[in-house]
């Protein structure tokens, strides 16, 4: 099922996903870092990170919003899309909570702000597995006609011009 938002051929969702995911995942090794040596500089660090992570997740959901809403009704691809979007939402929202507690002191975050960030991680985990499960088992946002030796995006043949090797 190929997506509905594309850029230059590919789905926009998952181009944009890898940067929030990885700002987040960086601003908890930094927290780690900071809880085990003490370096106030990885605390600001991760809440810079963060806050960053916070911003491009809610830049790249609403294309991913945009390729759920195509998918069929009573799918199984329909049921893990909204588990997939949920966990995002919820990692997101605990990735803010986490910001939240930090903005006074973000060199000296209290407990409670690695506590929320590690959750999110987790969370942010299934759903980014989740969204494999869509991609990889599901078929959601690959084209058509995609195949070993399709042309590439870039060019104006069509994918299914080839046939895929057996």
């Amino acid at each position: 099922m190929e997506s509905k938002a594309r850029f230059l051929g590919h789905s926009i969702h998952p181009i944009l996903i890898v940067f929030p995911l990885g700002l987040l995942a960086t601003a908890v090794v930094f927290d780690i870092i900071y809880l085990i040596w003490g370096n106030r500089d990885m605390a600001s660090v991760a809440y810079w990170m963060m806050a960053a992570g916070i911003v491009g997740g809610l830049i790249a959901a609403p294309f991913g919003l945009i390729d759920w809403l195509a998918i069929p009704s009573g799918t199984r691809a329909k049921t893990i899309g909204l588990l997939h979007g949920g966990a995002n939402l919820l990692a997101i929202l605990l990735f803010a909570g986490s910001w939240w507690l930090r903005h006074d002191v973000p060199e000296h975050p209290e407990t409670m702000a690695s506590v929320l960030s590690f959750v999110g991680a987790a969370v942010a985990g299934l759903g980014g597995w989740l969204g494999g499960e869509l991609v990889e088992r599901l078929g959601v946002g690959v084209h058509d006609g995609a195949n070993l030796d399709a042309p590439s995006s870039l060019s104006n043949a069509s994918a299914r011009s080839t046939t895929a090797r057996t």
